[in-house]
């Protein structure tokens, strides 16, 4: 047995979250030992593991500030997570041979300090997802990106969700040309999605709708949300007559993130300026019993981010028999066999509405399709396999 324990900045509700959660699972199925320290845990705000038990979390660091003046948010995130791993490694009772952390690398250095190993999961280079448009902001990110770079190369092993991060990763790190990342899958551990799928209601979706398409995704600008709505008001263009298609914007939203209260009034506003009235409805969180009935439930999954680094939620659309129209790049091109399990498109209002008009013209394709994405799933996207190759790292790693 491996003591592991988890480091993550925030347990909130989101693909990073799920990926460490399931690893976390995958490693517990293997008798390992497992914890989660982490800077926030909000019990009303994350998934069902962390809040009944079925994983420990400690918080540390709660206090220390999420941005200054509304600005320096990368900043105050690396001092959150470099205080945790401080806590961890000089003040916590926990006994561990293997730290599991990812997102931020800046830790490492102090994880160092300890004996165990330190095994890195790179979700994507932390210094690609913000722009530089300003010469302050190329000053402030340039000291953060370098300590990156170096505190990556200093982790004993680093997985990646893709082999297109793979790619990423060497292009982005540039002096860690001889590290290979390995490529780790994160695939959710399907246990609960096998049990009974409760019915919908008439405030999660509306029930005399014959036709919904649903979008999965935090209330962020990055995942490209308003393209999901100007394909549905594209659609109800070219099919004005038709009364039975309804659109749901399902997101995580945390009151405390600025962009997430931003950007979801942002997209009310579009939706009104297309004018979809009541034919689109935005959901702002939801529990897994709700996201396993929406994906039961929904014709088609839109998943509408540009180069996401792997995505979960397509997988669990499949595995609940529910098609995928994704944009075709990223992760999504590793994961999805276009016209067989979905359709990857161009991330266009019109590429993705003309694969959202086959579902109208051919009433049958959501089964069709749905049922391919399922045993495509299952061949491809096992989590026995990835929790036996999990396991095979750690026992290697802490010999």
């Amino acid at each position: 047995m491996v003591n592991v324990v988890f480091l993550h900045p925030d347990l909130g509700i989101g693909g990073a979250e799920r990926a460490v959660i399931d690893a976390a699972l995958a490693l517990q199925s293997h008798g390992h030992s497992v914890q989660f320290v982490t800077a926030h845990h909000d019990a009303t705000h994350c998934f069902q593991e962390t809040k009944d038990g079925t994983v420990n979390v400690t918080c540390a660091g709660d206090w220390l500030p999420r941005s200054v003046l509304g600005r320096c948010h990368a900043l105050c995130a690396y001092l959150r997570m470099m205080y945790a791993a401080l806590y961890l490694v000089f003040f916590s009772t926990f006994q561990f041979d293997l730290v599991f952390c990812d997102q931020i690398s800046a830790c490492i250095p102090v994880l160092r300090l300890s004996n165990a190993k330190v095994l890195f999961y790179c979700h994507f280079p932390d210094m690609l997802l913000t722009k530089r448009n300003s010469f302050l902001k190329k000053l402030y990110r340039a000291p953060i990106d370098w300590l990156e770079e170096k505190t990556t190369g200093m982790a004993d092993c680093v997985l990646v969700n893709s082999k297109f991060t793979a790619g990423i990763f060497h292009d982005a790190f540039s002096s860690l040309t001889d590290m290979q990342p390995k490529v780790l899958y994160p695939i959710p551990n399907f246990t609960s999605f096998n049990q009974r799928v409760e019915p919908p209601t008439e405030k999660l979706m509306p029930l005399n709708k014959e036709l919904v398409f649903l979008s999965i995704n935090r209330y962020e600008r990055k995942k490209n949300l308003a393209l999901a709505l100007e394909a549905f008001g594209r659609l109800k263009e070219n099919f004005p007559d038709l009364k039975y298609i309804h659109l749901i914007i399902a997101g995580g939203y945390d009151s405390r993130v600025k962009e997430n209260v931003d950007h979801y009034l942002e997209l009310k506003q579009i939706a009104a300026k297309l004018n979809l009235g009541e034919d689109a409805t935005f959901l702002k969180s939801f529990t897994d019993s709700e996201k396993k009935t929406l994906l039961k439930y929904s014709s088609c999954l839109l998943y509408t981010p540009e180069n996401e680094h792997f995505g979960i939620v397509p997988i669990e659309a499949m595995y609940m028999k529910c098609p995928v129209i994704a944009s075709n790049s990223g992760g999504p091109l590793e994961t999805i066999v276009d016209r067989k399990t979905g359709f990857l498109c161009d991330p266009t209002p019109a590429g993705f509405s003309e694969c959202m008009e086959k579902f109208i013209v051919d009433r049958n394709l959501r089964e069709r399709i749905g049922s391919a994405g399922r045993e495509h799933v299952l061949d491809r996207f096992s989590f026995k396999e990835f929790s036996n190759t999990l396991h095979n790292i750690v026992t290697q790693l802490v010999g």
